[in-house]
């Protein structure tokens, strides 16, 4: 077993009406003036308005920015990092799935140490404390409440740069699963698919150690159970519950076992081509598990008998995992192909050297150079 440490640096309320807390939580860090960074959607729904009531009552003030995209951009981080300066706030309510919460990370470092969110990519860059973070997830996806991790496209580039430090884990994370029942099918599949992926490739990882592969079975085993129960019915709570926590394991688990290649694949994906970012680590699962089941020590068997709603034979082969998840991509209406998302080859080069450029590469369980993901771009096309 290889040297390995973790710690879980925040707190965390889980449960239906947990919401109702958000004013608690907001005076424990310190808080006096809120700035909610979330999407439009969230705000047509009246949802952002209900966050900013509970702690208008407590006697916190909110200011509100609700123009976060799909795949958020350098320059929407500066807009509302310049938003949130001119607020006065003193923290951030992240409102959201994956990409407010992306933003609300990047400003909270720009806000508190100037400059472009470009400087800070990579690992180390952030130089320390940011400004207080709440974390309210509304899709059981990115796990990003707990995750050390920004991701924001720079276009100037066609490139999804990321962010990590430790220090861009929010102080709170509030799981209130009532958020997750309105979600439209596609969302839910893509999201509950992304999570999924979030569990598989950080346990299957070369730097995973027995603190992650604990969050990512737990995470594997709430996610199979769940995720065809949740995408059939999003108004069934239970399900809509297990998938929000399972999305948070995977979450804790690969903020310290990191990914793999599916996921440095996949940003150049959305990238070039705008396919969100769920949808684009769907495609490419089943071919980068074919890919790497040349290595399975065994966990191949594990997680087919957590997604499968039929256990694994005697004889199981690791191919056979590799069909059940071409088999589920298809039950939840995610594209079989990433011809059918819009995907073309003329980028692939670019899109290749991009992909090697991830730092998930290094610990994908089998070794990659830029001729494999260029081969497993046209085997997924």
């Amino acid at each position: 077993m290889h040297e390995f440490s973790f710690s879980i640096p925040q707190d965390i309320l889980v449960g239906r009406g947990t919401v109702e807390k958000l004013a608690a939580a907001a005076k424990k860090i310190g808080g006096t003036h809120a700035f909610i960074i979330s999407g439009p959607h969230l705000t047509k729904m009246g949802h952002v308005k209900h966050c900013a009531d509970l702690m208008a009552k407590e006697g916190i003030p909110s200011d509100i920015f609700s123009q976060t995209e799909g795949n958020p951009s350098v320059e929407t981080v500066a807009k509302a990092a310049e938003a949130f300066r001119a607020s006065g706030a003193d923290f951030i309510v992240a409102f959201g799935g994956g990409s407010p919460m992306d933003v609300a990370k990047a400003v909270a470092v720009v806000a508190k140490y100037g400059g472009s969110i470009t400087e800070y990519e990579g690992g180390g860059k952030v130089p320390g404390d940011i400004i207080p973070l709440i974390a309210i997830p509304t899709t059981a996806g990115t796990g990003s409440e707990v995750t050390a991790f920004s991701v924001i496209t720079d276009h100037a580039r066609n490139y999804k740069l990321t962010v990590f430090s430790y220090k861009l884990i929010p102080r709170y994370a509030i799981l209130d699963a009532d958020f997750l029942t309105t979600a439209p099918a596609s969302v839910a599949a893509a999201c509950g698919i992304d999570a999924m992926v979030h569990a598989i490739e950080s346990y299957i990882s070369r730097a995973a150690s027995p603190f992650s592969d604990a969050m990512a079975e737990k995470a594997l085993e709430l996610i199979g159970k769940n995720i065809r129960r949740y995408v059939a019915n999003r108004a069934d709570v239970e399900a809509a519950e297990a998938m929000l926590t399972g999305s948070l394991f995977a979450g804790i688990a690969f903020s310290w076992a990191r990914l793999g290649d599916v996921h440095a694949m996949s940003h150049p994906v959305s990238a070039y081509f705008n396919v969100p970012h769920g949808v684009a680590n769907a495609i490419l699962l089943p071919t980068i598990m074919d890919f790497n089941a040349l290595t399975d020590n065994g966990k191949y068997r594990k997680i087919y008998n957590y997604v499968s709603p039929t256990p694994a034979a005697a004889d199981f082969e690791p191919i056979e995992l590799v069909s059940l998840l071409r088999e589920l991509n298809a039950e939840l209406g995610i594209p079989a192909s990433l011809k059918e998302a819009g995907v073309t080859a003329e980028k692939f080069d670019a899109m290749a050297d991009d992909a090697m450029k991830s730092g998930n590469i290094a610990v994908n369980p089998r070794a990659t150079t830029k001729k494999d993901v260029l081969a497993l771009y046209q085997k997924a096309l």
